[in-house]
């Protein structure tokens, strides 16, 4: 297929369908942007004294904070752009060879998760001992527990201003770090767009439709890493760290059913639908991936029988256009259907999950039915 082709393709989904998805998974490695050196991070003379001053004043700062942060969210974007080209161009050249399985991206998924998290915590402890502001019993000329003295404020002006210099070039290549680490963490749409990377047989043409994606979510990624950015210098710091908490939690919450290593607590609930069996002898399921999971959730076929699963969507744009079963990926269209053929097994239960790991459905395989259990 033409590289432009694809790359419209990419871009287009990034856009229509990636924007939630990506930001669920990725976004919450942008904390890891407010550096905890930063010139104006909280706690800082600065900006405690930023704390206590007019409206004008306040917005000053913030436009200061948003120029700032501008160039770290380029370099996070810079970096998770050249990170998804570079795995199109090998999926395109190398076909499938270079992908990574559903248990391999579940770990990498819980580790991201746990490293977002860690990162939130640091900023709300950075928070909490920065919480120490003026109080109507501080001494004129104090600022609470930094004791910091207005007379001082050009000297400590000039200091952040040369720290702001040389602290503003780690923040960046921080930035660029963690925009290459979201190929570690790939969003439903990524895992989808993976496949028609191989499928695409060409380095130009894979690297092509990934690059779409990547600039398809970028908006909402800037967006997000500047809200970020600017919500570490103010009172609203707490909610940003608690945000990002959530979303590590999140992140390694799906990459713990992606592998199936959450305990199942009971079971299910009652199956509802039965694989019809063929003339050829092979079962048949039919399960639509829906925006909001898999209908029906719990389905029942017969141990010892080769199974055909037919996967059926329309207008699904969520991350279970990915299916992750049997210790494979499936990618399926936005609307339309995807079979998928599993050999004869054994009692018990297959589960398979979408490519997040966010939705999950079981597959039930009972114990044939003898003549006289059937009577």
């Amino acid at each position: 297929m033409n590289p432009a082709a694809l790359f419209a393709g990419g871009l287009v989904a990034g856009l229509a369908a990636g924007t939630a998805s990506c930001a669920a998974v990725q976004g919450g490695l942008l904390i890891g942007l407010v550096s905890p050196g930063s010139p104006r991070s909280p706690g800082s003379p600065r900006a405690m004294g930023a704390a206590g001053a007019g409206p004008a004043t306040r917005a000053t700062h913030t436009a200061r904070d948003l120029r700032d942060a501008l160039p770290a969210v380029v370099a996070f974007l810079t970096g998770r752009l050249a990170a998804h080209t570079a795995l199109g161009a090998l999926l395109g050249l190398a076909g499938s060879a270079v992908r990574l399985g559903p248990h391999t991206r579940a770990a990498l998924l819980v580790a991201a998760g746990i490293t977002v998290a860690a990162l939130a915590v640091r900023m709300l402890a950075r928070r909490g001992r920065a919480g120490c502001a003026a109080t109507p019993d501080t001494p004129p000329g104090h600022l609470g527990c930094a004791h910091a003295d207005r007379h001082g404020d050009a000297q400590d002006t000039a200091r952040e201003d040369t720290a702001r210099t040389s602290t503003g070039r780690r923040g960046t290549a921080r930035a660029a770090g963690l925009g290459l680490a979201t190929i570690l963490m790939p969003c439903g749409v990524t895992v989808s767009l993976e496949v028609v990377a191989v499928s695409a047989g060409s380095a130009p043409g894979g690297a092509a439709v990934l690059a779409g994606l990547a600039l398809g979510t970028s908006p909402a990624l800037a967006a997000l890493g500047l809200l970020l950015r600017g919500l570490a210098t103010t009172r609203l710091a707490v909610l940003g760290g608690v945000a990002a908490l959530a979303a590590g939690l999140f992140t390694a919450g799906s990459g713990l059913r992606l592998g199936g290593w959450l305990p199942e607590i009971g079971s299910p609930a009652a199956a509802a639908a039965r694989a019809a069996v063929g003339a050829d002898g092979v079962e048949r399921l039919t399960i639509w991936a829906t925006d909001r999971g898999f209908r029906p959730g719990v389905a029942v076929a017969t141990a010892g029988r080769p199974v055909e699963i037919v996967f059926r969507t329309s207008g699904n744009r969520g991350c279970t256009r990915s299916v992750a079963v049997d210790g494979r990926d499936v990618a399926l269209p936005v609307t339309g259907a995807r079979t998928v053929r599993l050999p004869a097994r054994p009692e018990g239960r297959l589960r398979y999950a979408c490519g997040m790991g966010m939705y999950v459905g079981f597959i039930e395989f009972e114990r044939p039915l003898t003549p006289a259990s059937s009577r």
